[in-house]
């Protein structure tokens, strides 16, 4: 969600946090601010209110200068968005900034004792508290680490933080309390980098080490020194992060969508390349350690995730219960630990998630783990929470993703489902070895099939400037195809704005048919599978009532051909993987409806990549 940036070196420590704050965007912001620890002296800062060009024209008008400085974009959730608001925020003697992701949930209280003892607040935040504690306990003669420390025992709920004090111009103070938001630590030559997510510091360093629910960091230009909360000194474990920083890049593309969705052919490949072995007919999932023994004795696996990676999580429901024949239930991460869920040692919690922060996600992997189950996590962002935190992991392989709009995270975490429904049916001995075979064979022509539908098409224009104007869309989809329907309405309501609903056809005349009419276009996802005459009756039934159909079919398709008003055709897949093919021209009819509306596609309104609070 929010995001950070710092930096200590020898370098214009404003104009690395402002790149740095650039390539953190797609989080999600709706106002951004810099701290430098200024070479005259004293704490400076710059803030500003809407995008980050507005803070770059407050630099370029009245520049910071200074070697150590620190940035946020801010996403609200305590006060309006307004200048006084964004961060960094400053202690009551000007001597402290701090930038903060997540939530105090005790500030009111804070704030009330504070404002009693005579403290002026400036901004409606709950992260000024914490700046005006630290400051409060430097001038009791703390250090900066000392005053962090202290500050840290007063507050409850999850946060991340990063502190600079003019009394201390040589080093930056960290400190991560539970799972609201992620730290990483950039080590360079002579210069070291904090960022909230691996794009804003991926320029200039791989060497990374990422910082645990609580522990605090003091940062200087030679390196890091961690320590727990009680200041004990920890080893830092250093993290090679592989990603090229090209790939953060949108290169020849208009949007980072528009290249992601085109790079589900490549994404695919690397998730499918190394863990199967084609001619053996064997899948090696060597992160995900299980015993056959294991596998025969799980009971149910529950499926926990947020957004689209839930809808994914519906269709792994199908390929997990169809090939490992085990049970399957997928839970809202947000909604999982409310409900006292049942589970028992032989129970697995799988956690879908891109960047392995999200905090409903990690709090449904923390119930299942105080509950004893097996905790497993499908996850795009190598050393993120969940992947730290779970028994077993499976990488999506499908590198950054800056779009908000998930498109190649959501079809990569479905083929790594796939292969875990594989390894699992394999070890418990639910595969025939004909089954086995086609999977594997079908595994082998997906990027094939996905390429052929991965490239941005005239149809989906003419269809945008078709339908650009509507304000309701209705998805139908059966099966294994129905989380394809949600997720192409999530799509298009997402960057689009329009309302869109995702539905499973046979409820169709269980009330939506109430909404057809000839404004009402209709997406029908009708491959030719098991359901596809059920399909072809819901087709019937829309047009038996005005409503403009849009059908997306299987190459070679008839019937539905005569009776849809358009067509989106994608190749022949088979039936557990279609769905990785049939979301595809969903993800392009978005995104050029999208355009059409003149909409931010990249960065739709109110809407961030990773929600780090609840």
């Amino acid at each position: 969600m929010c995001g950070i940036v710092g930096y200590i070196g020898p370098r214009d420590a404003a104009s690395v946090v402002l790149t740095g704050l650039k390539r953190l965007e797609y989080r999600g912001y709706d106002s951004a601010g810099i701290a430098v620890l200024h070479q005259n002296g004293g704490i400076k800062t710059r803030r500003a209110v809407g995008k980050l060009h507005n803070l770059a024209e407050r630099l370029g008008e009245d520049p910071l200068v200074g070697n150590v400085g620190m940035g946020h974009t801010r996403w609200a959730t305590h006060g309006s968005v307004t200048e006084n608001n964004a961060h960094p925020h400053i202690g009551m003697n000007h001597r402290v900034a701090v930038v903060h992701n997540g939530i105090i949930e005790n500030y009111a209280e804070m704030r009330g004792e504070m404002e009693a003892e005579g403290i002026p607040f400036t901004s409606e935040t709950d992260t000024e508290v914490i700046a005006h504690l630290v400051e409060s306990y430097m001038a009791g003669g703390d250090d900066l680490m000392g005053a962090v420390q202290r500050a840290l025992t007063q507050i409850q709920g999850s946060s991340a933080f990063v502190f600079i004090s003019a009394r201390e111009p040589d080093r930056i103070v960290t400190a991560r309390l539970g799972n609201a938001g992620g730290i990483v630590i950039g080590l360079g030559q002579g210069e070291t980098f904090i960022a909230s997510d691996i794009p804003a510091i991926l320029e200039h360093t791989r060497d990374v080490i990422f910082l645990e629910d609580r522990q605090m960091a003091a940062i200087t230009r030679a390196g890091v020194e961690l320590f727990d909360l009680q200041r004990r000194p920890l080893e830092p474990r250093l993290h090679a992060i592989p990603w090229d920083p090209v790939a953060a890049e949108k290169g020849t593309y208009r949007h980072f969508m528009q290249k992601e969705i085109a790079e589900q052919p490549r994404a695919i490949t690397d998730t499918i390349r190394g863990r199967v072995d084609f001619h053996r007919r064997v899948v090696d999932l060597p992160t995900l350690p299980i015993t056959a023994a294991e596998a025969r004795q799980l009971e149910k696996i529950i499926i926990v995730a947020c957004g689209t990676s839930y809808y994914s999580a519906l269709v792994g429901k199908f390929m997990l219960e169809n090939l490992a024949r085990i049970p399957v239930e997928v839970d809202y991460g947000s909604e999982f630990r409310y409900r006292d869920p049942l589970i028992s040692p032989n129970t697995a919690v799988l956690a879908l998630t891109q960047s392995g922060e999200t905090v409903d996600t990690l709090a449904a992997m923390e119930e299942g783990r105080e509950k004893g189950a097996r905790l497993w996590a499908i996850v795009n962002v190598m050393g993120s929470q969940a992947q730290r935190i779970a028994d077993g992991y499976i990488l999506m392989q499908a590198g950054p993703e800056i779009g908000v709009a998930s498109t190649k995270a959501f079809t990569t975490s479905m083929v790594d489902q796939y292969l875990l429904a594989l390894k699992l049916g394999t070890l418990r001995g639910t595969l025939s070895a004909d089954t086995l075979r086609d999977a594997v064979r079908g595994l082998s022509h997906l990027p094939e099939l996905v390429g052929q539908v991965a490239e941005d098409r005239a149809i989906y224009h003419d269809l945008a400037d078709l339908f650009h104007n509507r304000r309701h869309f209705l998805y139908l989809g059966r099966g294994i195809n129905y989380p394809i329907a949600l997720e192409g309405a999530l799509k298009l309501k997402e960057i689009s704005y329009i309302h869109a609903e995702g539905y499973p056809a046979g409820e169709m005349k269980h009330g939506p048919i109430a909404l057809i009419d000839e404004m009402m276009p209709v997406v029908a996802i009708a491959p030719r599978d098991g359901v596809y005459d059920k399909m072809l009756s819901q087709i019937e039934q829309v047009k038996a009532r005005g409503g403009t159909v849009i059908g997306l079919v299987q190459a070679g398709d008839t019937q539905v051909r005569e009776k849809a008003d358009h067509l989106l055709e994608v190749p022949v897949a088979p039936p557990l993987l279609a769905p990785v093919v049939n979301v595809i021209p969903l993800q392009w009819l978005a995104y050029a409806i999208a355009v059409r509306r003149g909409a931010d596609v990249d960065q739709p309104r109110n809407l961030a990549k990773s929600v780090t609070v609840e």
